[in-house]
């Protein structure tokens, strides 16, 4: 099936090793555009994005996550966090932030860059919130790593349908 929404579903791969090429600025607000874009429940819209370009302070995200190296080498880094006041429903509004991190990651992929959901990385919430001199109302959900791939040959499986699909009927 040709459709240029599934291909890019079905070719977007998590990068972790960028060349050293600048990301422009436009395609950065494109990224952030893109999860703005995501679904929330009743719009409430509860993501919030910091943008890390300066190298001294992206050096001091590298002792945060056992991922220094994915930090090291990226060229921006794309903190994604939720507002607690913002907030109506945590599950919901959790999923909301999923949905936003991919898109996001989707726009990379779709925009030539690389990029990788961090995860980790959650546990220095509170160092990554000082470092960004940000209050306890907002909470990390992710880093986004972004940069120009290296290479282009990731590979990736993905289990069986039939595996996964627990009733039909």
């Amino acid at each position: 099936m040709e459709n240029p929404v599934l291909s890019a579903i079905y070719s977007r791969r998590s990068v972790r090793q960028y060349a050293q090429d600048p990301i422009e600025d436009a395609k950065i607000k494109e990224i952030i555009k893109a999860g703005m874009w995501a679904p929330s429940g009743l719009n409430n819209q509860p993501w919030r994005f910091a943008i890390v370009k300066d190298p001294e302070l992206k050096k001091k995200f590298e002792p945060l996550t056992k991922y220094s190296r994915v930090i090291k080498g990226a060229k921006v880094l794309l903190p994604v966090f939720i507002d607690k006041n913002a907030m109506y429903h945590p599950v919901k509004d959790h999923q909301a932030i999923g949905a936003c991190i991919e898109n996001m990651l989707l726009a990379a992929h779709s925009l030539g860059l690389g990029a990788v959901w961090l995860g980790e990385i959650l546990k220095s919430d509170k160092e990554i919130r000082k470092l960004l001199g940000l209050g306890d109302d907002l909470e990390l959900m992710a880093v986004v790593a972004l940069g120009y791939p290296a290479s282009r040959d990731q590979k990736s499986r993905r289990k069986d349908m039939k595996e996964l699909i627990v009733f039909e009927g």
